[in-house]
Order: C-alpha cells, then structure tokens, then sequence
C-alpha cells in the first residue's frame, strides 16, 4: 500500500497507517516474502515489498530504487557504485549494493543483475502456474548462504570436512567470486573430527552457559526471558591493583566489548538491559558507554544503544530476524518448563505427606506405598524413621517408601493401596536369607565399620563393609525392615583381610 494523508491542510500533514481492509480483500491472492520467522508465540512477519539477495547487489523487483550501503564510507566509491547502478537498473526495479561489492569490478555488478533478474523472472513463472498458497521460491541451502553472505575480505579462511560440499563450494565460487577459491580448504584429518580439533563444541557449550567469564576475572550473567533480555556485569575475583573506581572501569569496559561479542555469538535480539558496575564519575560512564557503541559497529545486525536510565542502567535494541542459539539449539526443561529450578526435597516430602493422609481418606487400605526421589524420600523417612512413625501414628497406617533414582525430583506416585502383607510384598525388595551381588557405594554415617549398598533407593547396611568400599561382594539379608534391611558378607576373614 502507499501513504494516506489525513485533510489538514498544508500543514501539519502526516502519513496515516491504512486499515488492512483498505489493502487486502477476502479471497485476494498476494506474493508475499518472510522477513522474519515465526518465534515463540509470535507469528512469521510478511511483506510485500520483496528483496532477492545476490553475492554483492540485492534485487528489489517490486520498488524502483537504489542505495548503497551505509558501511561503505569513501564518498567516491559511493558515487561510482550509484552511478553504474543506474546505467544497469531494470527499469520499475531497485538495486542496493552489498558491502562486499566495494572496489568490485562493473563485470562482477552485471553479472549479479542478470542471474538475480532470471531468478526474478522463474518466481513471476512459478506465480503464473500455481494457485495460493504455494511456495515460489525458498533461499539457497547454508552453505550456498555462507558463501554468498559470508566469505569477504575479513574472512581469511574456510575449512570444510565434507568433499561433496567442498566441490559444491568451488563451483559457486567459480560463477560469483573466483579470487576466494584460494580461502577454501578441505579438511581430511581422520584422526580428529573438524569441531573437535577446535574446540567448536567447547565453544558452542559455553555459549549456552548463563555465566561468562572476562579475562579480567569479572563476569556477565546473561538471561534471557520472554520480554527482553538482562545482562549483569560482576568484578567477580578481579579486585585490582590501583582504586576502586579504576577496578571497576576496567571491568566495565571489558564487559562492553564481551558484550557485543556475545550478542552476536548468542544471535541475542529484542530489548536488551545491561546493569554495568556502578560508576561515581560521569567521564567513566561516558567511556563504557563510547566503548559499547564502537563494539557493536561491527555486528552485521542492527544494533542502537539508547543510554542510561534514570536508574543506570543502558538500554539498547538488537534486530530480531531469526530464533536465537539458545532456542536454535535446545528446549524448555519439561520438568521446570523454563524456570530453571526445581522443588527442594522438604516442599517434596511435605507434598508426599499430604498426598499420603489424601490417599487414606479416599480408601480402606491398611498400608500404602510412596515411591520418590532418593535425597525426598530421606526427608519423609526422617533420621532413624522418626518422620515415617509420626505420620503412621497420626494415620493409624503403615507407610511404606521407596525410593527411585530415576524418579525426577519433582515427581512422587502412590504405587499401591492395600493389606500391609501386600503392600510389605510389593514394597521390599529383598528377603531375609536371600544372597546378593551387591556394590558397597560408601561407609555408613554413624556406624563407620559398616557398609552402604542400595538396591532401587532401598538402603542395605552391610557389616564389617567399609573396608571394602567400591568393591563388588557376596552379601546375605540377615533383617528385613520397611526402610533398609541388614546384610553380612559371606566371605571367611580370612578373605576379608586380603581384600
């Protein structure tokens, strides 16, 4: 759509933003563009006003105008790019040159119209012969992209581990930017994975982390939620040699620039916040603030630092186009569903008991079993079993817990309502007299001559078992009871000295 005015005369006229009923009608079938991916819960945004990407010119076939981009500052490669683009330009057409069409011969700009132009005209062709909805065209795969976007003068290198993909690169290379082949190498070492050899994955894993460190000693702790994205800046183990104030400009200014680098690394957009150290003098303000705007000059993405608030904190915008690292590369726990924390084991074994006088009102059962995690269901037992008789005498039931290490921490379940002979069956997994292969994990806490095995969270304390912790033995049940069982080692002395 174009600009409405409202009727105010010759002053004071200012555009209107149409209703989309003035532009789109039901059933109307328009070429649209996506511009921005769908992210979380917002949608995909469209436009029609489309753009086609070439290695150093972008095609607009819908608006007749050109531009240069603003990264190239020499004003009189700015004037012969604009005045070539003219003579070039398809009529009804715009062209923007690319950064990387810088000192680029007019050859290299003809050749990027005609094969935007014939793309151009496949999608009209495509348009022509399918009806809505129907995909026209979908960008080049990745590595097409990163050769196209990516490989410029400030790349030295490209290392790629992949023949096929290597010879698809050369190619491309061949048609759009032959001085680059000599930048591509193929990697061939067998003896170490391409992300192994450096570090990638390393790199890829702190940069999922909440806490960076700076080299300084200080640190960011980076977090991100649903409105805007908070950066706080800690001196952390840096106390430095010199004042205070020079503690924390250095600091400072080091966070700016791991900052902006994050911003990029992590693909960080929306509102951003950052709570810098607090600084007396307005001058070091002045200096992180220059030092966060240089940094970000670079990024690719656009990027406005707003200044401080009233409160001291900086604010600034990153554009958002696509889902960030972290959304990219992982999920919400569905455990915590994002919150990044869980229950303790006292809220857990509170819960447990409220779920267990719940489930004794609701049947005619004698005993009940509750299974849980482990470190919970020490809670509910309590130092000797004292928790578990409180609650059996305020029942007037028997209780029986178990505890799982594969149950997540969050997670409880009464497993059976029943006799106390049924449920006892069901809840114990080991008899008096049965023999087991058990490993003795550690000592016992009071008892330091007897060991500890487990079996399903149920506690065996084995005697005379510390002096084989870590070791795999023979053990007998000699006593069974409703939270742990007694075991002996069935080996003579004689054995056990040696071991």
């Amino acid at each position: 759509g174009g600009l409405w005015r409202d009727e105010l005369g010759d002053e004071g006229v200012r555009p209107r933003v149409p209703n989309i009923r003035e532009v789109l009608r039901s059933g109307q079938e328009v070429m649209v563009q996506v511009v921005k991916e769908a992210i979380g819960t917002k949608g995909a945004r469209l436009t029609t006003n489309i753009t086609l990407p070439g290695r150093r010119l972008v095609l607009m076939p819908t608006t007749d105008y050109t531009g240069v981009s603003r990264r190239i500052e020499d004003e009189r490669e700015r004037s012969r790019l604009r005045n070539f683009l003219e003579t070039i330009k398809i009529p009804g057409m715009g062209l923007i040159v690319r950064t990387v069409a810088e000192g680029c011969r007019n050859e290299e700009l003809v050749q990027d119209v005609e094969f935007l132009s014939r793309l151009w005209a496949k999608i009209i062709e495509r348009q022509r012969d399918l009806g809505a909805p129907a995909l026209l065209h979908r960008d080049f795969g990745l590595v097409f992209r990163i050769v196209r976007d990516m490989l410029n003068e400030e790349v030295t290198g490209l290392l790629i581990d992949s023949r096929h993909e290597y010879d698809r690169i050369m190619d491309i290379l061949g048609i759009m930017s032959p001085e680059s082949k000599s930048k591509v190498r193929l990697y061939q070492d067998r003896n170490k994975a391409l992300f192994e050899a450096y570090g990638v994955e390393t790199e890829i894993d702190k940069a999922l982390r909440r806490k960076v460190w700076l080299k300084c000693g200080g640190h960011l702790i980076i977090d991100q939620t649903e409105a805007l994205v908070c950066v706080d800046v800690n001196t952390g183990k840096f106390t430095g040699a010199t004042s205070l104030a020079d503690t924390v400009l250095r600091t400072n200014l080091e966070a700016a620039a791991e900052i902006a680098r994050q911003l990029r690394l992590r693909d960080l957009a929306g509102i951003i916040v950052v709570d810098f150290i607090d600084m007396e003098r307005a001058e070091h303000r002045q200096q992180v603030l220059d030092a966060l705007e240089e940094a970000v000059r670079c990024d690719r993405t656009k990027v406005h630092v707003m200044g401080l608030t009233q409160l001291g904190l900086v604010e600034m915008t990153r554009k958002k186009v696509q889902q960030g690292l972290e959304a990219a590369l992982s999920r919400a726990c569905p455990y915590c569903e994002g919150r990044g924390r869980v229950l303790s084991e006292e809220t857990m074994a509170a819960r447990a008991r409220r779920r267990i006088r719940e489930s004794f009102r609701q049947t005619e059962g004698e005993a009940v079993l509750m299974e849980m995690h482990p470190s919970a269901a020490a809670l509910l037992i309590g130092p000797g079993g004292g928790n578990l008789k409180d609650l059996e005498r305020e029942a007037g039931k028997t209780i029986f817990v178990r505890g799982v290490e594969s149950c997540h921490l969050e997670k409880m379940e009464v497993v059976m309502v029943g006799t106390r002979a049924e449920v006892a069956a069901a809840a114990l997994p080991v008899k008096e007299g049965q023999i087991l292969d058990l490993d003795i994990l550690e000592p016992h806490v009071t008892n330091r001559d007897n060991g500890i095995a487990r079996i399903e969270g149920y506690i065996i304390d084995v005697e005379k078992g510390a002096r084989v912790v870590g070791k795999k033995v023979k053990v007998e049940i000699i006593r069974v009871f409703r939270t742990y069982a007694r075991g002996r080692i069935m080996e003579t002395v004689g054995e056990m000295d040696r071991l």
